[in-house]
């Protein structure tokens, strides 16, 4: 018998903070840029940060993220005015940005 993803799992795809730390971690965080698609905007590509919080935003599924257009800015500067804190409930999907 075929098993047909339902509705909620088509529409309402969530990611949860296990699914993005696996993804992330060891080798991607702050090193290459991510490509990050969303359920209710535009995907954008930005780099992961983790900061002395890292961990307690982890347990509440919240993420650092320096958008593409700031990478350089805040690789010279490490200016906390380009961090955006984006929810991981959000995400539906994450990749390498190519």
């Amino acid at each position: 018998m075929v098993k047909y993803p339902t509705f909620n799992q088509i529409f309402y795809i969530k990611m949860t903070n296990e699914q993005i730390e696996k993804f992330l971690y060891p080798n991607h965080i702050a090193k290459q840029q991510v490509k990050i698609n969303f359920k209710n905007r535009n995907p954008i590509i930005g780099l992961f940060i983790e900061l002395q919080d890292a961990q307690e935003l982890k347990q509440k599924n919240y993420w650092r993220v320096v958008t593409e257009k700031n990478i350089d800015t805040w690789k010279k500067s490490k200016d906390m005015n380009l961090v955006k804190i984006f929810n991981g409930v959000e995400f539906t999907k994450l990749a390498i940005a190519s």
